[in-house]
């Protein structure tokens, strides 16, 4: 996959600015070849647009990205062949089949079409809509078409995986898989930035959690290590107190108190 002195992933001083607003503010971190981390953080703290920068779809305003030893500025088609990227949007063409998905892959990647092809159906068999690969793509559910998402995003196995929010939509049996497949892959050397808000399943998937809020890391520890320091040993009590989240016990008690007084003052 690389070597131990060639990160995965290497991230160094990147802002990414919108006028006035830094939706990422000068993020450091480095991800070695065969681990599963988490980038985690409330609605708004950057997690998207890092990793949007990561897939190259982003240019930063300052700062640098290496992928697998290649400067995404310098030599952003050597990164790009490393990586593999599901966002959360699921970044498919409706009027195109899982089959013309395949294909397309392969020609992007100037890969063995018969071998991608054989590769895909198996992919698509993994996830379970192999006899879906003829439909097209805006005909599917939600959870099928993040099926076919995941099975592109690993088409040409990557060495290093974006995953944005990678469980939206999918049934218990898929999401399974799922994190049998990225615990597997990262067991044979491949590296994974696993973005998402299910944080019950970051704890139990990744092997460390970065942590941001409002575009700045307030955390990068070992799951571990971040959950033994909570109360209730939870990663997600260690989120709400490193991101300042509100009491929200406490909102729902005072929303579920205010109902129940309107609804006995309308009887």
């Amino acid at each position: 996959m690389g070597t131990a002195d060639t990160p995965a992933i290497e991230v160094r001083g990147i802002v990414k600015r919108y006028g006035d607003v830094r939706a990422v503010d000068g993020v450091d971190f480095v991800v070695p070849w065969g681990q599963v981390c988490g980038y985690l953080g409330p609605n708004g703290a950057g997690k998207s647009t890092t990793l949007s920068m990561l897939a190259g779809i982003l240019e930063p305003t300052e700062g640098t990205i290496r992928v697998a030893g290649h400067d995404l500025g310098t030599e952003p088609l050597l990164a790009r062949r490393a990586l593999g990227y599901v966002p959360d949007s699921g970044a498919l063409y409706g009027l195109l089949s899982a089959r013309e998905h395949i294909a397309l892959v392969s020609d992007l990647y100037e890969l063995d079409p018969n071998a991608t092809h054989q590769r895909g159906q198996e992919l698509l068999t993994l996830f379970g809509v192999a006899d879906l690969h003829d439909r097209r793509v805006d005909t599917l559910s939600k959870g099928q078409r993040q099926k076919v998402a995941l099975s592109m995003g690993l088409l040409h196995e990557p060495r290093v995986l974006l995953l944005d929010e990678p469980l939206s939509g999918l049934d218990a049996a898929a999401a399974r898989v799922l994190k049998e497949l990225l615990r597997g892959l990262a067991d044979r050397g491949a590296a994974v930035l696993y973005s998402s808000h299910i944080l019950d399943v970051v704890e139990r998937l990744c092997d460390r959690a970065i942590i941001l809020s409002g575009g700045r890391i307030v955390a990068d520890a070992p799951t571990s290590e971040l959950v033994s320091r909570s109360e209730d040993k939870t990663l997600e009590s260690v989120f709400h107190a490193l991101t300042r989240a509100k009491d929200v016990e406490g909102l729902a008690d005072a929303f579920l108190d205010g109902t129940s007084s309107t609804q006995r003052g309308a009887k």
